[in-house]
């Protein structure tokens, strides 16, 4: 039987791998091996790939939306999202 815990406090919690930090502070970036790249002049500013990005990984520019390096994951979300394809999916070069 699997063991239940019933705590009233996160700090109540069992110590895990997990982190309950957001990739902002983690800077997760390093291990992808694909990245999105934004084409500004398709990119209409309608904010779905800042919005689904599992990672704060987008930000907002005066143009277009760009992506920020040291937290994506490379996952392909934004791409997936996008409704005019302004987001490619490239392999990552070291």
């Amino acid at each position: 039987m699997k063991k239940r815990y019933s705590v009233k406090k996160l700090q109540d919690l069992p110590l895990t791998s997990i982190t309950f930090l957001t990739s902002e502070a983690n800077e997760t970036g390093e291990w992808r091996s694909q990245r999105p790249v934004i084409d500004p002049g398709k990119c209409n500013r309608c904010g779905l790939c800042w919005m689904y990005c599992p990672d704060m990984a987008i930000g907002a520019e005066e143009e277009c939306f760009t992506v920020v390096d040291k937290y994506c994951k490379g996952c392909g979300i934004c791409a997936q999202e996008c409704p005019n394809g302004a987001i490619s999916v490239v392999v990552e070069e070291r």
